[in-house]
């Protein structure tokens, strides 16, 4: 039987459910195309309590996260956050996580609902021989997402806090709406935007997150927000150029041939897969992860051809229709000979070609959308 989250109940009345990563969630509310819409120009509220959760804690748990992820833990602040990559003994990646440092010996892994169980057993494993406290919490938590240009004022009208002083992949806890939660500055559409944990809240007593949620919902309402389903998450992912696990990432993939290679950092001392990732930094990859974008009608999908000419070069991971773009758009591995930008490449649809140049992600103009416009 499907698992569901605290918000089964509201999904179920309200959107067109869909399992999903073992999990009954909702596809999409009012439609892909307006929500997508909406977290690019408004807001938009998602439930994303079917992903991976737990906590680390301990005198040992920073060298924990520093061996096991290829970003650099100590970096962090007590209050800050950062993307990284679980990666197996030859390089290839395991999941991409978000990490977040509580305090000096206190961390939350996120990580993807599909990996659920993968990435549990392989971490308390790691974390036994450490004596690290590590503690599953996705059951224990609700987890909500609220994205877009007016995710903040959304926000800030239920929390005392000052959220403006709450950056890109910061973190603080807070109460939203008197409810203790913690506030992250993360979120996986390319937009300006928070996720909110909700502590202590049990699938079986939902209660704490349908209060954040349906404040939320009426907090946003002014600014149209939209409650947002698993379509428009996937058509925003790849508009903002970010990786679906399982798609565009897996364990035969390493970082620097997905360009994830910002995470990776040589300079610690050890960790998981450092000796085959060296090595491919100072000798490069042979495939490289692309952005694609039609050049006519057509909607390219995950397993179609890239072709240069008429040779096969690779094959799509991922594809849609961007309602922001007004194309189609994909991404995919091909030679690095073929991966500079405005490389006039095609997608093959049922036989036929589209045209398409290999664009920089993400696909979008990043001074009129997402988190870093000025417009």
């Amino acid at each position: 039987m499907p698992l569901r989250t605290q918000l089964y109940g509201y999904h179920a009345d309200h959107g067109k459910m869909v399992e999903f990563a073992g999990f009954e969630m909702p596809l999409w509310y009012r439609g892909i195309v307006p929500e997508t819409l909406a977290v690019r120009n408004q807001v938009g509220i998602f439930d994303v309590s079917h992903m991976g959760r737990a906590t680390a804690q301990g005198a040992n748990a920073e060298h924990f996260l520093n061996f096991v992820t290829t970003n650099d833990v100590s970096s962090l602040k007590p209050g800050q956050a950062h993307y990284s990559l679980l990666c197996n003994e030859n390089g290839g990646i395991k999941d991409d996580i978000i990490v977040l440092r509580l305090g000096l010996d206190r961390f939350v892994i996120v990580f993807n609902a599909g990996n659920r169980e993968k990435d549990l057993d392989w971490l308390e494993a790691q974390a036994s021989r450490r004596s690290v406290d590590f503690r599953n919490v996705s059951d224990e938590t609700a987890l909500i997402s609220v994205q877009g240009p007016k995710a903040r004022a959304t926000l800030q009208r239920l929390s005392k806090t000052d959220l403006s002083g709450v950056p890109r992949f910061g973190c603080v806890q807070t109460k939203v709406d008197g409810v203790e939660c913690l506030i992250s500055g993360t979120g996986y559409t390319g937009e300006d935007g928070f996720e909110v944990l909700v502590w202590d809240c049990p699938v079986s007593e939902p209660g704490r997150a349908e209060i954040v949620w349906n404040s939320l919902l009426a907090s946003g309402k002014e600014f149209g927000m939209e409650p947002v389903g698993l379509g428009a998450r996937d058509v925003l992912r790849l508009e903002a150029g970010m990786c679906l696990y399982g798609n565009d990432i897996d364990e035969n993939i390493s970082p620097y041939e997905a360009r994830l290679g910002f995470t990776v950092k040589l300079t610690k001392p050890e960790f998981i897969g450092k000796e085959v990732l060296s090595k491919q930094k100072a000798e490069g990859t042979k495939l490289l992860r692309i952005g694609l974008r039609a050049a006519a009608q057509g909607i390219p999908r995950p397993g179609y051809e890239i072709v240069k000419d008429a040779t096969s070069i690779g094959k799509l991971t991922s594809g849609t229709f961007s309602p922001t773009l007004d194309c189609g758009v994909g991404m995919g591995y091909v030679p690095r000979e073929y991966a500079t930008d405005g490389q006039a490449l095609g997608i093959m649809i049922r036989g036929r070609r589209l045209d398409a140049a290999v664009t920089k992600l993400p696909f979008y103009d990043t001074s009129k959308l997402g988190w870093q416009r000025k417009t």
